[in-house]
């Protein structure tokens, strides 16, 4: 039994609060070395046609000890390939997925809420293609906004950097707030401050750890955000085929209705509803930010992080638009039990298709255990955006555009000053407390909608003008 003393408490909370004084030059040196070193192997191999394999081993051993010292006082390579790939695959399945889809459901029916889903998913892969080339290019942390330095200018950079640190940290009180209206799904009689403060305390303890217990939280909340998705889409398949209580063979009874007149009527309400599908999901669908961010604290990310880019497109096609196809499928735009949810605000599951499908079945236990997996999704999406800030901010302090003390990493690499910081966002959750708080957090929805647009832009310049040859100096 291993016993707890005042001494090695005060050692544990030094190790986490007290930072490594970082050195001037963070590994670059020896990882320059090591691709010398790697190929000049190669070389001598083809002149010679004799294998120096033991040779370049030893010279590998030896950068390999010279990385780790020079490692010290920066981020560590702790994140493995399984958790690259869940956070890959889930890293942007959340609630909103599964709730908040049902209100652009009723505006725009089903056939324009796959469309618009469809619409949107394009040019997210190219923005994934653009960005896994340069990342696993130049792995190294908050890559996509260093990398806007280097090939476009300083100003770009500062600006790609502190747009993605706001747009992530934005997303730390709505997380918070989201999970909090998920509980009111089964009760109202306790104060939200409690729920505020518990998710706080929950993402401050996972983040000041080592990386690798993050990538562990994440790889296990992930399977649950998957499982949910890959459920509920074969609870709809299903139930179609007259798998349901009620024994309803209802199969695309909804489809006949395909697209909902929003606004106005006719050709220009169809129109305007596809574009409300479309609005929605430019805040709903991310690209290859969070598999990026990570890109600085994986192992042998050249190998790891192409695979990882490749999921995001299964990601896409299979979660965002097999679930706007099965949303539609199951519950109508028109339902009035859909209509009643939303006009009144139901809490958690109770505003999402899906449970109003299950309730319209007879089915009483699903929606409950839906709810349950959806407190897990919220938790996961706001503990990611909390790491993505934190290593956002220490990117731009690693080129000098944040202020120098968020380099700062404690004795298991973590940007503990950063992360701090990026807490703090945090307490606009608390805003909720007031009634008038809707207000604000509709600006937080604009913020972050604009804020992503204006990240996918800054990352396809960025990928993009090193292309343009001498054109470039005319741009």
């Amino acid at each position: 039994m291993v016993k707890i003393t005042p001494k090695k408490i005060g050692r544990a909370l030094y190790d986490v609060f007290i930072p490594v004084a970082p050195v001037d030059d963070p590994l670059s040196k020896a990882e320059v070395e090591y691709v010398q070193s790697e190929n000049s192997t190669k070389n001598q191999e083809k002149k010679t046609g004799i294998s120096t394999e033991a040779t370049h081993q030893s010279r590998v051993d030896e950068l390999g000890q010279e990385y780790e010292q020079m490692a010290k006082g920066y981020v560590h390579r702790n994140l493995t390939s399984r958790h690259l790939q869940l956070i890959a695959i889930s890293g942007t399945i959340g609630v909103a997925l599964f709730v908040n889809v049902s209100s652009t459901l009723a505006k725009c029916g089903p056939l324009s809420l796959v469309l618009s889903c469809m619409l949107w998913c394009t040019p997210i892969f190219a923005v994934t293609v653009s960005c896994a080339e340069m990342v696993c290019y130049l792995p190294i942390p908050s890559p996509f906004v260093r990398l806007a330095e280097r090939c476009v200018d300083d100003a770009f950079s500062f600006m790609t950097g502190w747009n993605f640190w706001v747009l992530e940290s934005t997303l730390i009180p709505w997380e918070i707030s989201l999970f909090d209206a998920l509980i009111h799904y089964w009760r109202n009689d306790y104060s939200a401050a409690i729920v505020y403060a518990c998710l706080m305390a929950g993402f401050f303890l996972i983040n000041v750890a080592t990386v690798r217990y993050y990538g562990e939280v994440e790889f296990y909340l992930g399977m649950g955000k998957i499982f949910l998705a890959i459920g509920l889409m074969v609870f709809v398949f299903i139930t179609m085929v007259g798998g349901n209580p009620q024994h309803d063979v209802y199969g695309f009874r909804y489809w006949k209705t395909p697209m909902a007149e929003y606004i106005h009527t006719g050709a220009l309400g169809r129109f305007q509803g596809f574009l409300a599908g479309c609005i929605s999901y430019s805040f709903l669908v991310a690209g290859p930010e969070y598999v990026s961010m990570a890109a600085g604290e994986v192992r042998n990310p050249r190998k790891v992080l192409p695979s990882a880019y490749k999921s995001v497109f299964y990601r896409l096609t299979i979660f965002f638009i097999g679930g706007a196809f099965a949303m539609g499928t199951c519950c109508s735009y028109k339902d009035p039990l859909l209509a009643h949810a939303l006009g009144t605000g139901a809490p958690g599951a109770g505003s999402s298709a899906y449970t109003i499908a299950m309730g319209n079945m007879g089915i009483k236990v699903l929606p409950h255990i839906v709810n349950v997996v959806l407190l897990t999704s919220s938790f996961s999406a706001g503990n990611s955006s909390t790491y993505c800030s934190s290593r956002t901010l220490y990117g731009l302090a690693l080129e000098g555009k944040a202020p120098r003390i968020f380099r700062y990493c404690n004795k298991d690499g973590v940007p503990i000053y950063a992360v701090l910081l990026t807490l703090c966002w945090g307490f606009i959750a608390f805003l909720n407390l007031s009634k008038s708080s809707d207000v604000v957090f509709t600006w937080i929805v604009n913020l972050v909608t604009a804020s992503q647009m204006i990240n996918f832009c800054s990352i396809l310049i960025t990928h993009t003008l090193p292309y343009m040859g001498w054109w470039s100096s005319y741009v």
